[in-house]
């Protein structure tokens, strides 16, 4: 199912994307368990573990158009799992075909073999489609820090102005983070998402001595990588892929908070793509609201829950697990929804966010002239020690503030400040492109990681 907290049609396309819903559907979830039960027919009759004849009847009936959805989930109740009723299905679809051949479907597995593997498929699907989403928003913040790499404008820490910086340094920042994501989810597809085939407990005692045999072949014909032994109760991979989701929700729920505050009328300084009947209000017609980005954040704000039930499920008895196992079912494909609508909104923002640079400029002289006090008092630190100069500056900006005059007249009427620097010198530090450090440099570190990540 796509999940118990996302209903498909009337939710679905709030909270995430249409190739993600396409993925973890009902029907492309069972047929992954059914290509896992036709791949593992394939491998034992190649084998010779089955006859060989016995593959064809089986790999045939692994479709699932040919199932009743419905009922498999109504016989899971009774049964524990979707696995016992599905391979019952699947054994009268073989008979019908093939008598002979239905003795040897799901010859030496066990129902958790195919729910597992069939999630580590179902995994991959999701990494494979967030891996595309990611690529484009990391284009679009690349083209954006590339186009606004010496664009001024007000870097904030605690909500408040604190210094200029360039805008091309901020939206760099984005496309790192996802960089890092997705070099994240690329390593976890190749390390993580593993082969799991053990039978009943995990030592694959009902193919004797075939085995590892027949493992090996397994996870070559289903192009996944084979662990040293079955990890029914070992969930750690999982975790770290369920973490790995949520982490990426989590960046693209930090650029969509950006975002939203950016677009408040207050500050107005980048917006998301604009269309008809785009982020309007039922009874205010001038409204513009951050729509992408309240989505993305709803989605963030969903992901850790989903990822910490994940992590609890760590937590398993003995060889099988009674019941964390079971938890796991609804939950990631839930986490894989969710992450890909913070995505999608994240690939919508990153192609179409316009930046009103005059609104930007005009917001770093809010302040008149406080935005630049770090300056003043690194320059004067050199002549008066920084604890006399950061005083100096400290009391002017309070009389600035008060006053409503701008910080670069009351330093110019001041006697000590004055004394160290001269009018030209005052003038010259007030220009906020002046006052950037290595920003540019930063962006270009930041745009050479995200490249490299590609």
């Amino acid at each position: 199912m796509p999940s118990p907290l996302l209903p498909p049609a009337l939710l679905g396309p709030l909270y995430s994307s249409a190739a993600m819903r396409e993925a973890m559907a009902d029907h492309a979830r069972l047929q992954r368990m059914l290509d896992v039960e036709a791949a593992l027919a394939r491998t034992q009759a190649r084998l010779g573990v089955i006859p060989r004849n016995a593959a064809g009847p089986i790999r045939a009936a692994c479709d699932a158009t040919r199932f009743d959805l419905a009922q498999l989930g109504v016989a899971a109740v009774s049964a524990g799992n979707l696995a016992i009723p599905m391979v019952k299905a699947l054994t009268e679809g073989v008979t019908r075909r093939d008598k002979a051949a239905a003795r040897y479907v799901h010859w030496g597995a066990t129902s958790q073999d195919i729910i597992d593997t069939a999630l580590v498929l179902d995994l991959r699907a999701a990494i494979d489609i967030l891996d595309k989403d990611i690529r484009r928003a990391v284009a679009g913040f690349a083209r954006l820090a590339k186009r606004h790499k010496y664009t001024p404008t007000v870097a904030r820490t605690w909500l408040q102005h604190a210094l200029p910086m360039p805008f091309g340094l901020k939206v760099a920042g984005y496309a790192a983070a996802l960089t890092r994501s997705r070099t994240r989810l690329r390593r976890l597809r190749k390390d993580a998402l593993v082969l799991q085939f053990g039978g009943a407990a995990g030592t694959l005692a009902a193919l004797g001595n075939r085995g590892l045999d027949v493992a090996r072949a397994l996870a070559k014909e289903l192009d996944l990588p084979l662990p040293d032994a079955p990890w029914h109760s070992h969930r750690d991979r999982l975790g770290e892929v369920a973490s790995a989701l949520s982490i990426l929700a989590g960046t693209c729920g930090k650029i969509a908070r950006d975002v939203a505050l950016l677009m408040q009328t207050e500050v107005g300084e980048a917006f998301e793509p604009a269309a008809a009947s785009r982020g309007g209000s039922s009874t205010m017609p001038h409204k513009r609201n951050p729509v992408a980005a309240a989505a993305a954040l709803a989605c963030a704000q969903i992901a850790p829950h989903l990822a910490a039930t994940i992590l609890a499920a760590e937590v398993q008895e003995h060889e099988r697990s009674a019941g964390a196992w079971a938890a796991e079912w609804p939950t990631f494909p839930a986490l894989a929804l969710v992450t890909s609508g913070a995505l999608a909104a994240i690939v919508d923002i990153a192609e179409g966010l316009t930046v009103d640079t005059r609104r930007m400029r005009a917001n770093l002289d809010l302040t008149h002239g406080l935005i630049m006090a770090e300056a003043i008092s690194m320059t004067l630190a050199k002549t008066l020690g920084k604890a006399q100069a950061h005083k100096l500056v400290e009391a002017a900006s309070k009389k600035a503030a008060s006053s409503g005059m701008h910080l670069k007249d009351v330093l110019l009427e001041d006697k000590a400040v004055r004394a160290a620097l001269s009018a030209k010198e005052i003038e010259r530090l007030f220009r906020p492109a002046g006052y950037q450090g290595v920003a540019q440099l930063l962006t270009e570190r930041l745009l050479a990681s995200a490249k490299d990540g590609k």
